[in-house]
């Protein structure tokens, strides 16, 4: 099993000062860098601190001068909010300049709050059309001269300029729905998933539709699986209730964003109680404690051998939840330094 980063800038109220909160993000990219990662993924966001990722490019780009070898992604950049010629020149002048490191992460946006405001009018339900006109055509762009007539845009001939460093880029997209899963063994994209707070068996779930779209396109390559957890390292086993209380703050804000359900304050969203939510179960603590990738490092490297066992490639480390940033160092240094050699 190999390793991957996922981390944003995150504000999860106004207490933080950005310089410091830049500064964290680095770090741990570098620590990841160092401690043999193979990809940090940069997300895209709109006015909300929570994640703070106006242009995963811009990241990416201060990554690369800051890094040396990890491979560099974008998770993801959204199809609606992008002009095809203007995201395949992006995303070419950055593999350029970080020497073929880029790994193009692409996907339909997570919120309809950012949509509202971003593309106004559009369903996040329907958001997955853009992705599928968009991914094609950026790939004919980074070949040469190509002419546009689709659904959603239109152009003359035209090339993407710069063109990427690297021959094939890989492409990844965010699978959860079965007919993701079918169009990214179809189109020979490697698969992003994120079971959430839910249990091994939705992990289970996801490889399953990776199955059966592989049996439903015979002769295709089998995509790399990645799976993303939140994750938290401890010493003790007594600290376990340090990430989940964070986590449970997140992911109350993260549920008025994904169910739209409430206000968002100069980019901090109001945190949703808990026993206003449906799904309040989701986020008990031993629940949380069982499900996300929270323990000592041997309660981890335990946790990471059910993901291998069912055909899990690559582990998302998922930095970015509410964590005090000594901690998120702590958790990065002992998985550096204890997990990711028990994979070796």
């Amino acid at each position: 099993m190999k390793f991957q980063l996922a981390i944003n800038l995150e504000r999860m109220d106004d207490t933080l000062d950005m310089r410091d909160v830049a500064r964290h993000t680095l770090e741990m990219v570098q620590m990841a860098d160092e401690g043999g990662f193979t990809i940090a993924w940069a997300a895209e966001h709109h006015a909300l601190e929570m994640t703070i990722a106006p242009n995963p490019f811009s990241i990416l780009t201060w990554w690369a001068e800051n890094t040396d070898r990890i491979r560099l992604g974008t998770a993801v950049a959204v199809a609606a909010y992008w002009h095809p010629i203007k995201l395949a020149g992006e995303a070419a002048f950055f593999d350029l300049i970080s020497g073929g490191r880029l790994e193009f992460g692409i996907g339909s946006g997570a919120y309809q709050r950012e949509f509202d405001r971003m593309h106004p009018g559009l369903k996040q339900s329907d958001a997955w059309r853009h992705m599928q006109e968009m991914l094609p055509a950026v790939q004919a762009l980074w070949q040469g001269d190509y002419e546009h007539n689709g659904q959603f845009w239109s152009f003359p001939k035209a090339t993407s300029v710069p063109k990427p460093l690297q021959k094939e880029v890989p492409i990844w997209v965010a699978a959860r729905a079965p007919m993701t899963y079918d169009y990214a063994v179809k189109n020979g994209c490697n698969i992003q998933s994120w079971p959430l707070t839910r249990g091994m068996d939705e992990a289970e779930t996801y490889m399953a539709r990776m199955a059966e779209a592989m049996a439903n396109n015979p002769g295709k390559k089998r995509p790399t699986m990645a799976m993303m957890r939140h994750t938290a390292l401890y010493d003790r086993k007594e600290d376990w209730m340090v990430p989940v209380r964070a986590a449970q703050r997140q992911l109350s804000q993260f549920e008025n964003l994904f169910k739209n359900m409430g206000d968002v304050e100069n980019g901090f969203p109001r945190s949703i109680p808990f026993d206003q939510l449906g799904n309040r179960a989701e986020y008990d603590p031993e629940m949380l404690k069982r499900n996300l990738m929270f323990g000592t490092p041997d309660e981890v490297i335990a946790k990471l051998k059910q993901y291998e066992a069912i055909g899990v490639d690559e582990f998302i480390y998922y930095a970015s939840l509410g964590l005090g940033h000594e901690e998120q160092k702590r958790s990065m240094e002992l998985f550096c330094k204890e997990v990711i050699p028990a994979f070796r």
